[in-house]
Parts: C-alpha cells; sequence; structure tokens
C-alpha cells in the first residue's frame, strides 16, 4: 500500500497531489469520484496523523517555504502496521551570478531588528519605491519557536522579492559572536539577552539557503553606521503625513543603496559647470540649513531692513567706543585731558 506524487514547482509547498506543511500536517487531493470523502476545504482530505522529518529536516523546510519542488512517497509497513513518508527533491547546482547581473533590477534593503525585518525596495538608481514593508517574529520561547519564527519571516521576504522581480537583497554582515559578555556591554543585561537569543548565524545560513531555492542573490554589506545614516539622511525625507518612516525602515534604505555602491546621502555632486562656484570642491549634499544650497532660499532669510546706499547721509552721527583704544583721534585729546 502506497501513495506517490512527483514535485511540482511553483505550487503551495512544492506539491499539490501530497501537501505537508512545516507543522508536519498531511493532506490528498481526492479525484473527483472520492472527492465526496474530502474532510477539508477543495477537495482535499487531511489526515489525522502528524509526520516528521528527522533528516536534513531544516533542509526540506526551508525547500516547501519557498515552494520548490518536493516528490513524496506514503506507503505502509505492515510488519510494524506504520505508515512512512519520504521526501525527495533535487538539488539545484550553485550558479555564481555577477554582481552588476543581480543588481540590473533593483535591490531589497533589510535591516534586522529584534522583532521584526524591516524591508524596502529599491530601483537600480538607488530611490526607494513603493512603501517600506515589514516582516515581525517573536523571538522568545525555546530554540525550534525562533527558528520558526525566522523561517516565516524570511519565507514573506523572499516571496515579496519575487512577486516584486528584484534579484538581490541587502542584509548586515552581523556577527555577535563576540557581543555577549560583560566587558562588551556592562551591566545592559536587557542588550545582552536580546544578542544572546538572536539567531545571527542560524539566520544568515536560513537566508542564503531560501534564496538560493527562489533564484535571489543575497549581498552582505558592512553594517557600519546604516542606522545612524539612515536617520540623518532618509528618515525625513520619507516621512509623509500618511507614512511614518522609523530609524529601521531608513537604515534598509542606506544597506540597500551600499550595496548598489550607492552612498548613503540622497544627492551626489552636480556636474562643475552646474555648481555655483565653478568647478570649485562641493560636498555631496548641504545640510537643510545651510545658506546659498541648490534650493531657493527661505522667506524667512536675509537682511529684514532696505538696503542702504554707503553714499547716503547718515541720519546720525557715529557713537564713541565706550574705550581709548578704539578711540578716533579728534576723540582722544578730550579723554586724556579729563
Amino acid at each position: 500500500m502506497f501513495l506517490s506524487a512527483d514535485g511540482e514547482s511553483g505550487k503551495r509547498y512544492g506539491n499539490e497531489t501530497i501537501r505537508v506543511t512545516p507543522d508536519g500536517q498531511v493532506s490528498l487531493k481526492l479525484p473527483a469520484p472520492l472527492a465526496h470523502l474530502a474532510n477539508s476545504p477543495h477537495g482535499r482530505y487531511t489526515l489525522t496523523c502528524a509526520v516528521a522529518f528527522p533528516h536534513r529536516g531544516e533542509e526540506w523546510c526551508d525547500r516547501i517555504e519557498t515552494n520548490a519542488a518536493v516528490a513524496y512517497t506514503i506507503h505502509h509497513d505492515p510488519d510494524r502496521d506504520r505508515w512512512y513518508v519520504t521526501a525527495a527533491w533535487q538539488r539545484k547546482a550553485p550558479v555564481t551570478v555577477p554582481l552588476d547581473a543581480a543588481l540590473a533590477s533593483g535591490c531589497i534593503g533589510v535591516d534586522t531588528n529584534d522583532d521584526h525585518l524591516a524591508a524596502w525596495r529599491l530601483d537600480p538608481h538607488g530611490n526607494p519605491v513603493g512603501e517600506p514593508r515589514r516582516f515581525c517574529y517573536n523571538l522568545s520561547g525555546d530554540a525550534e519557536h525562533r527558528d520558526a519564527q525566522i523561517r516565516h519571516a524570511l519565507t514573506r521576504l523572499l516571496h515579496w522579492a519575487r512577486r516584486t522581480g528584484v534579484g538581490a537583497v541587502a542584509v548586515e554582515d552581523l556577527d555577535f559572536s563576540d557581543s555577549k559578555t560583560r566587558e562588551k556591554y556592562g551591566r545592559k543585561r536587557r542588550l545582552r539577552n536580546l544578542i544572546s537569543r538572536f539567531p545571527t548565524a542560524r539566520l544568515r545560513a536560513r537566508l542564503i539557503s531560501m534564496a538560493a531555492e527562489a533564484g535571489i542573490t543575497v549581498v552582505a554589506v558592512d553594517p557600519a553606521y546604516t542606522s545612524r545614516w539612515g536617520a540623518e539622511h532618509w528618515r525625513k525625507p520619507m516621512t509623509t503625513p500618511t507614512r511614518n518612516t522609523t530609524r529601521h525602515d531608513a537604515a534598509s534604505i542606506v544597506i540597500a543603496r551600499r550595496a548598489q555602491g550607492h552612498p548613503a546621502r540622497r544627492r551626489t555632486s552636480p556636474p562643475p559647470h552646474h555648481q555655483s562656484d565653478g568647478a570649485g570642491h562641493r560636498n555631496v549634499q548641504a545640510r537643510q540649513d545651510t545658506t546659498g544650497r541648490e534650493e531657493p532660499r527661505r522667506r524667512d532669510t536675509g537682511p529684514r531692513h532696505a538696503d542702504v546706499s554707503p553714499d547716503a547721509d547718515r541720519k546720525r552721527a557715529t557713537s564713541a567706543p565706550n574705550t581709548v583704544r578704539d578711540a578716533r583721534t579728534g576723540q582722544d585729546s578730550t579723554l586724556l585731558s579729563v
């Protein structure tokens, strides 16, 4: 007694005939003559027992989460009176994609946080497109629960990346292997607990494995100052009356721009002949309160009184200084004779 079904790429959980969910639930797609036996929607029959894959189970989870093809065989062992489920799939040969080709259709920057992944899509020129996305997870509980939370968040991230058509996901190259000690963070127990439970290595391995199955390139960038520069250069410009841009959202923009080779700032220097000082030096971007930048000056800047010609007659005499050193020649004798 057995039942088998070949894998179907692109189908939910990699197979439509025999579907196995990450929590071990097995359901069968019944043919039309047996549709009256279905106990689940869409003509499916869900088994009352759950299955587990002790060998290569994590690799199987990564594959079904990306809807990659998985073939199943269900057979009965009469001697033990037990049912067994065998999963099989074909590994893809690793393909090395040039960075320029991976970034040709845009990039998604991902900022990793304690409770969510903040992501924003950028076009090939480094401009944010659409709205920021947030993929939440809960790292409380045991290691198995944290692993499942990370896997589900990465699944939603990669599904969104495939829908948008981008070919690369940029993440920070985090390494907390030496950052759990008291010497590093002193008495900041909450921060030490956060870093201790954050599955950095597992998240990185999961993302690389699942992205390879989805055909998406992962680009690791330097994490230095991404939150600081994102808040300084992108948080305020990307905030609208209907959108509250957070520091993490702004940091995801900096991460993606860094992967694309763009600076963190919003603008680059204009061509030399379009600069107000000719071909002289100019910074990448002037601050908002800098006078004479490449935007119209505010109305509240500049002198508030009318211009006075230097040849015009003065309406009052020049007042005498308070010190002898600065006094005029005509006034020195008067002051000294006192």
